[in-house]
């Protein structure tokens, strides 16, 4: 069955922005496709999932991700109950340091239940000189910031996204 307009995120951010999710017959406008691995060097993919607070994979999440470090602004969205183990995946160029900050990505989280989404960041950690003099990194207590860095595995970074309780992603008010 197809999500109702009594759902707290109805149709209409099914329909629009994740219709693949939600088996309807054409693709999302936005897809995970940021860079173009054959064109780009430094491509990397990431890939993740969005647990709850008991710690089950949220399979119905949508998340963005978004970059600018001066020479590229991009921007991608994936529905994680587009991929078969419910993960968001998605392929772009590593954002460089931008005024001595570490590089990161932009991470907004949107989920049945929560009516605002909620805002976080992706550092990566292989950059660990700039993650340790980053100012918003380090705004963070230290025993919560491994929950904004993504662990690298060759091209590959993984970053899980845990909404509540033990191992919490640090999100932010913007």
């Amino acid at each position: 069955m197809k999500q109702t307009p009594s759902q707290t995120v109805g149709p209409y951010f099914a329909y629009g922005l994740t219709p693949e999710q939600y088996l309807y017959d054409f693709k999302s406008l936005v897809g995970h496709q940021m860079a173009s691995p054959i064109d780009q060097k430094n491509t990397i993919t990431i890939v993740g999932k969005v647990f709850d607070g008991e710690g089950v994979v949220i399979p119905d999440a949508m998340i963005e991700i978004w970059q600018n470090d001066g020479e590229n602004q991009l921007f991608g969205r994936f529905g994680t109950g587009t991929d078969a183990e419910n993960r968001f995946i998605f392929h772009t160029t590593k954002p460089a340091s931008v005024n001595g900050q570490a590089p990161y990505l932009s991470v907004i989280v949107f989920m049945r239940g929560q009516l605002i989404h909620s805002y976080t960041r992706l550092y990566f950690s292989d950059e660990i000189t700039l993650n340790e003099q980053d100012e918003v990194l380090n705004s963070v207590s230290a025993e919560r910031r491994n929950t904004l860095i993504a662990s690298q595995n060759g091209s590959v970074y993984e970053f899980n996204i845990r909404m509540q309780g033990e191992g919490e992603t640090v999100f932010f008010e913007i």
